[in-house]
């Protein structure tokens, strides 16, 4: 199905620094809870991802991300989730996250 420019529009991704991140042990499968900075109006928001195959908490501050950041947030536990962080599967199917190669502002929007 192709869709439009206005319909690639519609999905608001944007680049953000993550803060904070810690285990997810409630978690049906396991995650990692992330809080990322998306700086000026949007500032932090917070996600959880399946990514522990590749990533630890600690390795994860710092990390800038690309994420959908218009979605309703979305119930996972007993955490609420705020953003979609974005990733692709490796051969064996693990999570590596989407990330700019070069340091940018938070908040830079995809186009």
């Amino acid at each position: 199905m192709n869709i439009t420019y206005d319909d690639f529009l519609k999905v608001d991704i944007r680049v953000g620094t993550i803060t904070r991140a810690e285990p997810f042990p409630e978690a049906r499968k396991p995650a990692i809870k992330m809080w990322v900075d998306f700086g000026g109006d949007l500032g932090e928001r917070k996600t959880s991802a399946q990514v522990t195959a590749h990533y630890t908490p600690d390795g994860l501050v710092g990390r800038q991300v690309v994420a959908v950041v218009n979605f309703p947030p979305r119930q996972i536990g007993k955490f609420m989730s705020e953003v979609l962080v974005l990733g692709v599967p490796d051969p064996d199917g693990e999570v590596v996250l989407l990330a700019p190669d070069q340091s940018v502002p938070d908040g830079g929007r995809m186009h």
